[in-house]
């Protein structure tokens, strides 16, 4: 009986090579994905960090961007995901109404002397103008509303949070409030605030302009957007900041420009000044020394993987549209990828199948890993062919 999975390798270096041969299989499994040379950007000063650029999913920047640290605010991404969806499945509208409860009132409101958009206890409040208290002004006593009318209470809600996070495969982010003060277990990472921020902005694209919202007004109180990267002049849009004591200020922040998205999570800085010093000096980096590159057109076949007792021995595997990276001007040569998938990989196989994956790397760091599906069906094989794959596979495994 075989114990131990095999994992087959390609190498392959772009832009010269096209053709593919089959690797021998190997038992070594490929290693986790490291942390980014720092050296590419040297002084680095946040302890957590994670950067993608959007449309290629190539990861720029990754420092200990599976470390834990409490979300604070940016908790406050988790709730509004959940808002959006209620509003995208019709449970709820624009213009329903949640009544302010004392809880949320002492909690969140004036009282608590945190961020609040002065909720008049018992009152009854549209669910319109508690999102843009949340998103623009980040307001707790809003999230606690909104976690109370559609839960029934914050602690419900949070759980609903938790549950999200792990349907979304953020599966290191744990809530226990809706508004991100101060909780022992809440916990979050750079990797999966920066998954979240991508996630509402492609699912939710009527909503993510209140972001960048300069300003609101409700109930004759006007209010100024509390994102402090808006102030950086960067083209950033989005998303928001936080701070807990003993780890720090962290944050997210997205930017555009010239039909570049970048993506950009980070934490455990020393103070809201060193926060957008960073923030500047990475995002501008970000924009400024990369480009990008099509390593695949649609359709275009990447590699082969054998086929176990299949009528024939190899098939062609294509990934879902081209696949590009967004790479440093400077090291653009310096492009490799394997194709990993399961052997042996039995027959029959269907027709956009999916059997492995791409990793693309520029040097030994990780950019990005593409799904790779079947190009074609390949049926069973004859009893002969079998035979000889099976030959194969024997000398193969006792390599």
């Amino acid at each position: 009986m075989r114990l131990k999975s095999l994992t087959m390798r390609f190498a392959i270096s772009f832009p010269v090579v096209r053709a593919f041969a089959v690797a021998i299989a190997t038992l070594a499994c490929v290693s986790s994905v490291p942390a980014a040379d720092e050296t590419r950007l040297p002084g680095l000063k946040a302890k957590q960090i994670y950067m993608v650029e959007e449309r290629s999913g190539t990861v720029l920047l990754a420092q200990n961007e599976n470390q834990a640290f409490p979300p604070a605010s940016l908790a406050k991404l988790m709730t509004m995901d959940l808002v959006f969806e209620a509003l995208a499945k019709g449970e709820v509208t624009l213009d329903t109404t949640y009544r302010v409860s004392e809880n949320a009132w002492r909690t969140g409101g004036a009282p608590s002397g945190t961020t609040t958009m002065f909720a008049a206890l018992r009152s009854d409040i549209r669910l319109e103008d508690l999102i843009k208290g949340v998103i623009i002004h980040n307001a707790n006593d809003a999230c606690i509303i909104i976690a109370e009318g559609l839960s029934g209470s914050e602690q419900a809600f949070a759980t609903r949070m938790t549950a999200r996070a792990k349907d979304l495969g953020l599966a290191r982010s744990i809530y226990l409030n809706a508004t991100g003060l101060p909780d022992a277990e809440s916990r979050t990472t750079a990797r999966d605030l920066v998954e979240l921020a991508r996630h509402i902005h492609r699912t939710y694209p009527q909503f993510y302009p209140l972001y960048a919202q300069p300003d609101f007004e409700w109930n004759k109180i006007f209010q100024r957007n509390k994102n402090p990267f808006l102030s950086l002049g960067l083209g950033i849009d989005g998303l928001g900041a936080g701070y807990a004591e003993g780890s720090g200020f962290a944050g997210v922040a997205s930017v555009e420009r010239d039909g570049t998205r970048l993506f950009l999570a980070l934490g455990g800085l020393a103070s809201d000044k060193e926060r957008l010093e960073e923030a500047r000096r990475v995002l501008e980096w970000g924009l400024s020394a990369f480009t990008t590159r099509v390593l695949f057109a649609d359709g275009e076949a990447i590699g082969q993987a054998a086929v176990y007792g299949g009528e024939h021995h190899y098939v062609d595997l294509t990934a879902k549209g081209a696949v590009d990276v967004y790479i440093p001007s400077r090291d653009a040569e310096r492009l490799s990828a394997r194709i990993v998938y399961r052997w042996p990989l039995n027959a029959p196989v269907s027709e956009g199948q999916e059997i492995g994956v791409l990793k693309v790397f520029e040097g030994e760091r990780p950019l990005k890993e593409v799904p790779l599906y079947a190009a074609s069906a390949v049926g069973s094989g004859s009893l002969v062919s079998k035979a000889t794959d099976a030959l194969m596979e024997l000398l193969l495994f006792w390599l």
